[in-house]
């Protein structure tokens, strides 16, 4: 295997600069202690917010979050206030596994946009594209697969009322209101007719399932979200993304990640999303099981979260497709995406006609 690197930044795309004068101006009012901004880059990764590196005449490192451009018209989403506060709460409810907020900028003037600024975390990030290239060993993706799984369960057992957590959301109802207000999403960023989507959200709605005791979700749980400790891969050092964290049914969170957890027989598309098709990774099964036996809740039902999971992967790729096909990004990554919409609703079809997730 090769020596693990951390995760570096790279030059900042075209057209989606930072002005520094005005975050410098902005920092030295707010955030006195920070010191001057010398260097700005980005971390290439990720299809939603935009992530920068921030490096300081104190020789301090930060990392600050901001909506991606031509993103205002998506409603609810990108919501870097509530991304702040959660962290705020995590790191009240002593939850280490967070880089540390800083501070957090709805001020428009200084970036056009809300933003926050945290501490960066040192260590290691497992990318689709170039974790392949780095020869990780079966076993070491084994124990990975399993320290995953059991943060999860970690996070899912956080007090929610003691912490103040359970006033991010409202839990009641909450698959139901997922359901229908992904669809919505859908229907306001649609471009192309794919009858197989609308067949896929009609047996969701038709199959709605009784909902478990709510905990915290963080809703976009896995490799390329968490940090690792470059000296040993099985050790999860931070969570990142915490953008669409509420609480909810945990089993609506366990959907998302295995809508991730892509399998060695699955598609180029969805192979593209996550690692865990190379071998030692769990199956989807696997992970779902693991799930149980650490939780102590019942998976017989999975099937319904794991194409819920496809549902909603579904209509962000479709959001961020019609950003792209407006003119609002000119990141060329985009341009294909709708044949992922395609892929993904015919994934869920066919796991629908199976049934079973793996």
């Amino acid at each position: 295997m090769s020596t693990p690197k951390t995760d570096v930044p790279v030059a900042v795309r075209e057209g989606e600069q930072l002005d520094i004068t005005k975050l410098n101006a902005y920092f030295a009012e707010q955030v006195p202690d920070l010191g001057v901004i010398t260097d700005v880059n980005q971390f290439p990764g990720g299809y939603s917010n935009l992530t920068y590196f921030l490096k300081t005449n104190k020789g301090k490192e930060y990392v600050l979050r901001r909506p991606p451009f031509g993103a205002k018209h998506i409603k609810g989403a990108h919501d870097m206030g509530r991304e702040f506060r959660v962290l705020s709460l995590l790191k009240a409810a002593e939850y280490a596994k967070i880089p540390v907020p800083i501070a957090y900028c709805e001020d428009e003037s200084v970036l056009d946009c809300p933003f926050y600024v945290m501490e960066r975390v040192q260590g290691v990030i497992l990318r689709a594209h170039s974790a392949p290239k780095m020869g990780i060993d079966p076993d070491t993706f084994r124990r990975l697969s399993a320290a995953l799984v059991d943060n999860m369960v970690a996070l899912h057992s956080i007090n929610i009322q003691t912490t103040g957590l359970i006033n991010l959301g409202k839990p009641e109802g909450y698959v139901q209101r997922q359901v229908e207000g992904w669809y919505k999403r859908y229907q306001h960023a649609q471009t192309d007719e794919v009858p197989v989507f609308e067949q896929v959200y009609q047996w969701l709605v038709q199959n709605l399932p009784a909902e478990n005791t709510p905990t915290l979700i963080h809703n976009d749980y896995k490799y390329d979200n968490v940090v690792l400790n470059a000296n040993d891969l099985t050790d999860i050092l931070a969570v990142l993304d915490w953008e669409m964290t509420t609480v909810g049914d945990p089993l609506m969170d366990v959907g998302t990640s295995l809508s991730y957890w892509s399998e060695a027989t699955d598609g180029a598309f969805e192979k593209s999303f996550n690692l865990t098709w190379l071998p030692g990774n769990f199956t989807r099964q696997e992970f779902a099981e693991r799930y149980a036996q650490q939780s102590g809740r019942d998976v017989s039902n999975i099937l319904y979260y794991y194409v819920f999971g496809l549902f909603k992967n579904t209509v962000v790729i479709q959001q961020i497709y019609a950003r792209w096909k407006q003119g609002f990004s000119k990141d060329e990554r985009f341009a294909g995406l709708i044949m992922g919409v395609h892929s993904l609703s015919n994934t869920a079809a066919k796991a629908i006609e199976l049934g079973r997730i793996s």
